[in-house]
């Protein structure tokens, strides 16, 4: 299956830091990849570069064909790439519903006609994307009465209506409760095959349970690949950071 995303000796420095420093990877259409790494070791500035948040000072960042690294932060979203940041930003005084017809419309483009009495495609739309990601029960509620979990799935519906080929996540489980951190697993499950994700994550439970491939990042760069067994037992991967007793202490 050939890549979606390409990452190509890609680096970046901060004041004389090498943030990345010539950092390879690729990521096949439909793939949930996960990075893992250390903190410092650059997974943060790795989403940052690929939506176009930093720019690269060397290297080349390519999507579905397309160079990103000289576009701006949002043609690369037009382009089909999203971007789940830590905090959840959904307009809370907003329905759920309504906050799914947004990001529709961002996309399509039709915010001037935009109405809050939806028709009927619209809102059998809006309810498929409620039932994906798990808050048909919540339609109707404003965004400011959900839950941690649920603001989190909110958000990635968010990203699904707006038809992101690419989601990039960053620690989309920080915060959650043990059941709402195994409902995102299993909505990521749903996900995958359908839209690339790409998740930075520490909870190396939630980790095991959804990753295809494990991206193992150090000082920069790209320490090791593989399953999280492969990982688990790579001396590298060890000796950097994981210690003696395997990923589960990551």
């Amino acid at each position: 299956m050939t890549s979606h995303l390409d990452l190509r000796d890609v680096s970046v420095s901060f004041n004389g830091f090498k943030a990345l420093n010539a950092l390879n990877m690729s990521v096949r259409k439909g793939e949930l990849r996960c990075l893992i790494g250390p903190n410092g070791a650059g997974k943060t500035t790795a989403l940052d570069i690929i939506c176009g948040k930093i720019k690269p000072s060397a290297g080349t960042v390519i999507f579905s064909g397309t160079p990103l690294q000289d576009l701006e932060e949002h043609e690369i979203a037009r382009a089909g790439v999203g971007r789940k940041f830590q905090v959840p930003s959904v307009f809370r005084e907003l329905t759920v519903s309504e906050n799914l017809e947004v990001a529709r419309a961002r996309r399509t483009g039709v915010f001037d006609n935009l109405r809050w009495d939806l028709r009927n495609s619209g809102r059998e739309h809006v309810e498929r994307l409620a039932e994906l990601v798990g808050l048909t029960e919540q339609l109707d509620r404003p965004a400011s009465y959900l839950s941690h979990g649920q603001t989190q799935w909110l958000e990635i519906g968010m990203l699904v209506a707006q038809d992101a080929e690419l989601i990039l996540m960053d620690e989309p489980t920080a915060g959650m409760t043990a059941q709402e951190t195994r409902k995102t697993a299993e909505l990521f499950a749903r996900l995958k095959g359908k839209h690339t994700l790409v998740v930075v994550e520490h909870d190396m439970g939630f980790v095991k349970a959804i990753g295809d491939i494990i991206s193992v990042m150090h000082m920069g760069q790209m320490l090791a690949e593989g399953t999280a067994a492969e990982v688990e037992a790579h001396s590298d991967v060890r000796r950097a950071y994981l210690g003696s007793g395997g990923i589960s202490n990551a």
